[in-house]
């Protein structure tokens, strides 16, 4: 693992920095066996302890894995085309690793890369902190596409950047792919798809609220799909291609395709090339990092790891990326994957960690941790919260389970929409996948969205489609933050981005996969009503408190901290053709002092239905702050105002006392205040 960074500045020195525990270049120096020196080089064997590239003086120490006796080594490359083949030796071995030092007896050390070679096949090194040859998007289209480790490496000042350590509590996560994020031209910045890219809209996430970005894999990987035929570069195809591409219709099993999401084995130490708008993807990546961090922003990475993946070798990633590249968290997924490891490493113990399963029993037992790092996703909330919003009978008890789901010991990330499946925006406009375009006969991708398009397959421009589209989107977006858990908004979701009705896009480097940064009625509209609930949530605690609700009256203040209501108060209708429910949330148990209780309305139902007020204290009245209904008059960031329509009065005009009306498909939120103002 690569505890140690160099740099070489322009007269080649190097410079040393360590990160972990003293004394780790200390297997370096032991067991070494010097070789007779090849012109400039001096080439001494060592019994290596871990595995990666390391500087040394005037030079670097190459360890690699050789699983058998076979022939194998390093190839150094210069920049003049010269290549240096040196053959791993026994007296360099321990256990299946190999180790060799290469230092430079005078001047400049002459080689830039390397590669390691096994018998007859050369390949890059999975340690690799850079990697040469995937810096162009999708180039691999000839039998020239050819990869090395890079060993150039340059300082990078990080100034007073730390880790800003957010809690979870006051998260709002926003997912999204470095190069779909702002590739269309409609995205207005300098370098689209690139980690500039995403640094240039650090202003833009701030103001929308956000508190953290996750990137999807952002790790070196080689995103072409070749051919079954056969490999068209020194990394041979991977097992899970093949037969992945086996699948495929005649026609495409002969083209290069793309992966743009890059769930697949990559090199795991490397950020990746064809990201960098300035060619060198170290220095972008820490910069974009940096400009986030200065807006408020955490960055968290996913990782995607295969069967076959060591398991100390995934804490080690974990370790480096948080300590070289600064980042605030990341997400996991794949095989065999060591969650007790993981969370009981001091390193990151401060760390986000996401995933969907902890062995919370086994990490901590009956203790609560000091700082509550670990988040798990909430299995159940896409499916249960899209099929209330759609009018699916027997789910009221369970969405209030996954709106008030808040474990002390693990945060739960909760959200409608991610990468896969639709959009926040499909999801209302499609009933069915339409995949074609992926060419795998819409065969891939779920079958299960659990969606409705609102009376309408696809694009419409039918007024009374579009405005019941505005309205479904407007409720599913309140779901998902005024619900107790973190947050998570995959980009573009805020405006309403349309993937055509792709869920899998995993292929499409087009319209399809980009998010399309419109605007126009619908998009303002929606954005506008995204920025209001997030500050909304962030305005009032209760919404996003630091333990679960206990729907119990902890104070004695006459009022538990949450509680349930349907036509009469504090009897909410649990039955199975239920589709409302009323949730108030006491301000006695918020956070901050002098916090309004909250009232939330919804009706899922396609015709309208009356809910009860509970009583407040004398003097108080609630009254209405943000709605759906009302979807022609555009709810801005900073509004509060009445809904009109949404209370309830008698045939002599006075107000029904404690009712009101929630119209059809619809949500309404009130605010206590006090009577005289």
């Amino acid at each position: 693992m690569l505890l140690v960074t160099a740099s070489i500045v322009q007269n080649n020195r190097m410079r040393y920095n360590c990160f972990l525990l003293k004394g780790f270049i200390a297997p370096f120096t032991t067991s070494c066996y010097n070789k007779s020196m090849n012109k400039n080089l001096k080439i001494t064997y060592f019994k290596p302890t871990k595995q990666g590239v390391y500087p040394i003086k005037n030079g670097f120490s190459f360890a690699e894995e050789v699983l058998d006796d076979g022939n194998s080594g390093l190839i150094l490359y210069a920049e003049n085309g010269e290549q240096k083949k040196i053959p791993f030796q026994k007296e360099g071995k321990r256990g299946s690793l190999c180790g060799i030092m290469v230092e430079a007896v005078s001047g400049e050390f002459p080689y830039l890369e390397y590669n390691y070679y096994h018998k007859n096949t050369v390949y890059t090194d999975a340690f690799a902190r850079k990697v040469n040859g995937l810096s162009k998007f999708g180039h691999g289209l000839t039998a020239k596409r050819k990869t090395r480790g890079s060993l150039t490496y340059k300082e990078f000042d990080w100034g007073e950047d730390e880790p800003l350590l957010i809690p979870y509590s006051n998260s709002v996560i926003y997912g999204l792919n470095v190069r779909a994020f702002t590739m269309h031209k409609s995205s207005h910045v300098k370098n689209r798809g690139t980690y500039e890219g995403v640094a240039e809209k650090a202003s833009y996430l701030n103001g929308l609220g956000i508190t953290a970005v996750e990137l999807m894999p952002c790790y070196e990987y080689d995103e072409c799909i070749y051919p079954a035929s056969g490999a068209v570069s020194d990394k041979p195809v991977k097992e899970e291609i093949a037969r992945e591409v086996k699948n495929l219709p005649e026609a495409f099993k002969e083209k290069v395709r793309l992966n743009c999401w890059g769930y697949q084995e990559g090199f795991y130490f490397a950020p990746k090339a064809s990201y960098s708008a300035g060619g060198d993807p170290e220095v972008s990546f820490k910069n974009m990092v940096k400009e986030l961090h200065a807006n408020g922003i955490e960055v968290m990475m996913q990782f995607y790891f295969p069967p076959e993946m060591n398991q100390s070798v995934i804490l080690d990633i974990l370790k480096y990326w948080v300590i070289e590249y600064h980042i605030d968290g990341v997400r996991l997924s794949g095989f065999q994957i060591p969650y007790l490891i993981i969370a009981k490493e001091p390193v990151l113990q401060e760390t986000k960690i996401r995933s969907s399963y902890f062995p919370l029993e086994e990490i901590y037992g009956d203790k609560i941790p000091y700082y509550r790092n670990l988040a798990a996703d909430n299995g159940n909330y896409r499916n249960d919260m899209r099929r209330f919003l759609k009018g699916d009978e027997n789910l009221v008890g369970q969405v209030i389970f996954d709106q008030r789901n808040n474990p002390r010991d693990c945060a739960v990330v909760n959200y409608l929409a991610d990468y896969d499946g639709f959009s926040l925006y499909d999801m209302v406009s499609y009933d069915r996948k339409h995949n074609e375009a992926n060419g795998e006969y819409n065969r891939d991708g779920t079958d299960h969205n659990y969606s409705w398009n609102c009376g309408f397959e696809g694009e419409c421009r039918k007024k009374s489609v579009l405005e019941l589209r505005k309205k479904q989107i407007k409720n599913a977006l309140a779901f998902l933050f005024l619900s107790q858990g973190v947050p998570y908004l995959f980009s573009g979701d805020e405006f309403g981005n349309t993937r055509y009705g792709n869920n899998n896009a995993y292929c499409q480097d087009n319209d399809t996969g980009y998010i399309k940064w419109k605007t126009g009625k619908l998009q303002d509209e929606i954005l506008g009503f995204t920025k209001a609930l997030i500050r909304f949530r962030k305005e009032h605690s209760i919404l996003h408190s630091q333990k679960e609700l206990k729907i119990l009256d902890t104070l004695g203040c006459g009022y538990p901290d949450i509680s349930y209501h349907g036509t009469e108060a504090w009897r909410p209708d649990l039955s199975y053709i239920s589709r409302m429910i009323g949730i108030m949330l006491c301000g006695n148990y918020a956070e901050k002092q002098d916090e309004p209780s909250i009232y939330i309305a919804y009706n899922m139902h396609w015709i309208e239905h009356e809910l009860a007020l509970p009583k407040l204290p004398k003097g108080e009245k609630f009254v209405p702050v943000l709605w759906s209904e009302e979807i022609m008059r555009p709810v801005s960031d900073d509004s509060v105002g009445k809904n009109e329509a949404a209370e309830k009065e008698d045939s002599s005009g006075e107000k029904a006392e404690n009712k009101i009306v929630i119209p059809g498909r619809s949500i309404a939120v009130y605010v206590s205040q006090k009577e005289n103002v």
